[in-house]
């Protein structure tokens, strides 16, 4: 395990080198996840690409920090993160709330970002009422109280099995996020909205979403696509909001395809 302090919250990563004039690719995963999410993804990736994933604040063993959490201090400890391994360059593959902290990155700090790929994720996701009323029950319920409604958006049905040790073990992994760190980030992505800073973009960019993605489905990403000016679209089948969990092989491919066409 590795842990840097970084604008006094301890963030874990990891880093996985390779050759020097090979690109680094880094990963910034969503809600109530950690970067495990990316395994299968990273595995087909060893030795092609220097990989650099983290928890983002809130999350997995990554301290929660000061409240409230804001989208700003998302993009600052990635910024920070990539200035501490003097990552210039990179290619920054963020899904749902990771495409934000990436669409706000290459807005804030384009000498770091020489790609985007945005995964299920928006320019703006939800509303305030919905955010506002997704807290509530938080905070009243636990995460494990709404948890069902949240897995029904991640996975597709034939995913969601009690036989399905993978599905079961996901359910832990958001259930057991920090609670605070979980609403201080539903509190970020209510209040973000990218729809400007991204439509004057200048890099290249791909989004990809899972076709039956719940949580941003398929006509936001495609939205988002059309407003960054230049950018790729693929959907991909027998996903929902998680393709990386759910049909990594083909998001991979997705991934080697586009950072093939960069060079």
């Amino acid at each position: 395990m590795q842990f840097a302090r970084l604008n006094g919250v301890v963030i874990h990563h990891q880093v996985i080198g390779a050759a020097p004039d090979r690109p680094t690719i880094v990963f910034a995963n969503s809600l109530g996840t950690d970067f495990r999410i990316w395994r299968d993804v990273i595995v087909r990736m060893v030795g092609d690409f220097g990989l650099l994933l983290y928890d983002k604040r809130g999350h997995g063993l990554s301290e929660i920090g000061n409240a409230p959490i804001t989208m700003d201090d998302h993009i600052n400890d990635l910024a920070a993160l990539l200035e501490h391994f003097d990552v210039k360059n990179a290619i920054i593959c963020g899904l749902s709330v990771g495409g934000m902290i990436a669409q706000g990155l290459a807005s804030m700090r384009p000498d770091l970002v020489r790609a985007l790929i945005l995964c299920d994720t928006g320019h703006k996701i939800g509303t305030s009422e919905m955010w506002d009323a997704r807290i509530a029950a938080i905070n009243e319920q636990g995460i494990d109280g709404i948890s069902d409604m949240i897995l029904e958006r991640w996975f597709t049905p034939e995913y969601r099995s009690a036989d399905n040790a993978e599905f079961v073990g996901y359910r832990m992994m958001l259930e057991r996020t920090p609670l605070e760190g979980y609403t201080g980030t539903c509190a970020a992505i209510r209040d973000s909205d990218f729809t400007q800073s991204s439509a004057a973009l200048e890099v290249p960019t791909m989004c990809v979403v899972g076709d039956q993605d719940g949580s941003t489905p398929p006509s936001l990403v495609a939205e988002l696509a059309r407003l960054i000016p230049g950018a790729m679209y693929q959907e991909i089948p027998g996903a929902a909001h998680l393709p990386c969990i759910e049909q990594p092989i083909v998001l991979t491919d997705a991934i080697k395809a586009f950072v093939d066409r960069l060079s």
